[in-house]
């Protein structure tokens, strides 16, 4: 439980960041993203996988490129959902989902699945 709660927050401040970076991409309040955030996680546990099996050809032929345009839709979808989350177009969608990933997958490598804080020691063979 407590591994569920520090990824939305994770995912919380990426959505923070992606909207002071990305244009067109506006987040009203700390309780919008948070809800934002947990929509995220819902929608892609739940929409993005059955997305992107129907969307596969496409995918196929895009050499994985059509992926960000299936991101972009999840986060549109969740935008769409909440009032105080807009987004201005396409390309503040794709952006927005292209940041938020890159941010939330760079702060939950250093969290394991408990939640802690984990640390990697390498110690060479001397």
């Amino acid at each position: 439980m407590r591994g569920l709660i520090v990824r939305i927050l994770i995912t919380a401040v990426a959505l923070w960041l992606a909207s002071a970076i990305v244009p067109g991409m506006i987040i009203h309040g700390v309780g919008t993203m948070l809800v934002a955030a947990l929509l995220l996680g819902i929608v892609n546990a739940v929409v993005r996988p059955l997305v992107v099996v129907l969307t596969l050809p496409l995918t196929v032929v895009t050499l994985g490129l059509f992926l960000f345009v299936v991101n972009a839709a999840m986060l549109a979808l969740v935008a769409s959902l909440l009032d105080g989350f807009q987004l201005a177009g396409f390309w503040s969608a794709v952006f927005g989902a292209l940041f938020v990933g890159l941010f939330a997958w760079i702060g939950s490598a250093f969290v394991g699945d408990e939640g802690r804080w984990e640390v990697m020691v390498v110690r060479q063979r001397g």
